[in-house]
């Protein structure tokens, strides 16, 4: 189970979550509570394990300001959780090894998301970081042979039952592991991350060394 720890504002809160097992950290660099510069990304990403996958995420930004502000930050990896083309989703994607592409729930553009040629597909709240829990059959809507990543007021308390619910790739979390905007809680992160593995099937989990194997199979999968 691919878990995700998003809206990371400090060093602290993002050596948090690589210790209690989160695979990927997310940054935000648009417009919100939580928005970090890259500069300060760039800091808090050279001092994590390499093993980790560090995300930017945009919204409707001009793709080539996307790819500037990635290699800029030493990130990994894009989230384009706007109303991005596919068109500026594949500029992005030829630059920049790793992306996801972010829906709302129930938008109808879901049903084209194979177009964008991303790594995997985002279904969100339609305010994300808000903390709302969006109706879970509207994932139905999502392609089947793309990865589906999770996210939307997820807690440790309904992280488990989302899981078992939808049977995505992936979670992700914010406001659901947080003391406050932008500021992570240590007992909510660490319970989110062991409520997310103890629900992932057995084809989701990982060996002892790394909780799930995101950069073989995201990087050697392209044709998926």
């Amino acid at each position: 189970m691919f878990v995700k720890v998003c809206g990371t504002t400090s060093e602290e809160d993002a050596l948090l979550a690589v210790a209690v097992g989160a695979d990927a950290v997310g940054f935000v660099l648009a417009p919100s509570p939580r928005q970090v510069a890259v500069e300060r990304v760039r800091d808090i990403v050279t001092r994590l394990p390499p093993d980790i996958l560090t995300v930017g995420v945009f919204r409707d930004a001009a793709p080539e300001q996307v790819v500037a502000a990635v290699h800029r930050g030493r990130l990994k990896a894009a989230q384009l959780h706007g109303h991005e083309r596919p068109e500026d989703t594949q500029y992005v994607h030829e630059r920049v090894p790793i992306v996801f592409k972010a829906f709302a729930a129930g938008d109808p553009a879901v049903h084209s998301a194979a177009d964008h040629g991303a790594d995997a597909v985002m279904l969100d709240a339609a305010r994300p970081g808000s903390g709302q829990v969006f109706d879970w059959t509207l994932t139905e809507d999502a392609p089947v042979n793309l990865r589906l990543v999770v996210a939307g007021g997820l807690t440790p308390d309904n992280v488990g039952a989302a899981i078992s619910r939808i049977s995505p790739w992936g979670v992700d979390a914010t406001s659901g592991v947080e003391a406050e905007p932008g500021r992570k809680d240590p007992r909510l992160l660490r319970a989110f991350v062991t409520a997310a593995r103890l629900a992932a099937p057995p084809s989701h989990q990982g060996s002892d060394d790394r909780p799930y194997d995101w950069e073989t199979e995201l990087l050697s999968g392209r044709d998926r």
